[in-house]
């Protein structure tokens, strides 16, 4: 069963690694959980780990759902403003890797 946006509570978020350079985080997405409203201070790097479909909420209201498979990693550039969301009945995991 789907998860209202307005009824989400905070995922999960444990910091491996945090100095100078980087700063490691597992983030675990239980249904119903999402990361809050966040802007990216640094480029980053997202390293699926457990497969799953993520709702990113944009500033503007706008929703879009990302597929996510072990492995398939990939980068952004700082600056993005948004909530990750999972509105999913499934758990979803994933290490963020952000560069300093």
């Amino acid at each position: 069963m789907p998860h209202r946006i307005e009824d989400l509570k905070p995922c999960i978020a444990t910091v491996q690694v945090d100095n100078e350079r980087v700063r490691v985080t597992r983030y675990t997405f239980l249904p119903g959980t999402d990361t809050g409203w966040h802007t990216h201070g640094h480029d980053y790097v997202v390293v699926p780990t457990r497969a799953g479909t993520l709702t990113i909420i944009e500033r503007d209201g706008s929703t879009r759902e990302v597929a996510y498979v072990p492995s398939e990693s990939y980068a952004r550039t700082l600056g993005a403003e948004h909530d990750v969301a999972n509105l999913s009945d499934d758990t979803v995991e994933f290490v963020e890797i952000e560069l300093k």
